[in-house]
């Protein structure tokens, strides 16, 4: 059996190599060389977490203190910018479609993952139960790598503008607080992960938004 350090080392990794490929996916969607496909890939999968240990006074922050994450990144990363370098049309219109459902699944997994692994971060550490603390540290772990990324590709951040992303961030962070409390931690991490993930696809395919204000022009 899998010990508890070793299911959330895999999780990590996941959630890692998710985000790393939709953080690369975007820089070679924006025509970047390597070296900004790296950093765009990286970014997205370590920032989230960089942004929790920096809250929580973790130092210094995790990204530091094991490489591999970051390593996997890179590699996620080059294996993308190989397989589209030798491969061009599979950024032609005609598969839009299928790039596009790609980059929603990846990050729907990346966001499902870093939420979970956020909250129980912060449980870890604190000293005191606080409810507060530990929903917005998950949150940010979950949405922080997508907002870097979209804003140093020139985007808005996808969260604020499209889908239900912060709140499936939110609903799955109180699901891993009750959740916690009656089954075994894996299992928590794991269906609270799911409901993220399942909630973000739905959103997605149904094209479910929050409430919006559009200016007559």
């Amino acid at each position: 059996m899998f010990s508890s350090n070793t299911v959330i080392y895999i999780f990590e990794l996941i959630g890692t190599i998710a985000f790393a490929s939709s953080g690369a996916l975007v820089g070679i969607r924006k025509n970047m060389d390597i070296f900004g496909i790296n950093v765009l890939g990286i970014t997205t999968a370590v920032g989230g977490g960089c942004i929790r240990d920096i809250i929580l006074g973790i130092n210094p922050p995790k990204m530091f203190q094991n490489f591999s994450y970051v390593i996997a990144a890179i590699i996620t990363s080059c294996i993308l910018f190989l397989l589209f370098f030798r491969n061009q049309d599979l950024l032609s219109s005609r598969f839009l479609a299928t790039y596009e459902k790609i980059m929603i699944a990846l990050d729907a997994i990346g966001l499902g993952v870093f939420t979970v692994m956020g909250i129980k971060t912060a449980m870890d550490i604190s000293t005191d139960y606080n409810v507060f603390l530990f929903l917005f540290v998950g949150v940010v772990t979950g949405i922080g790598g997508g907002m870097l990324r979209d804003i140093m590709a020139g985007m808005t951040p996808f969260v604020f503008v499209k889908h239900i992303y912060a709140v499936a961030a939110l609903l799955g962070a109180i699901c891993y607080l009750a959740l916690h409390e009656i089954v075994n931690d894996t299992a928590a991490l794991f269906l609270s992960a799911t409901l993220i993930v399942i909630i973000r696809l739905l959103a997605a395919h149904y094209r479910l938004n929050l409430p919006r204000i559009h200016p007559k022009e």
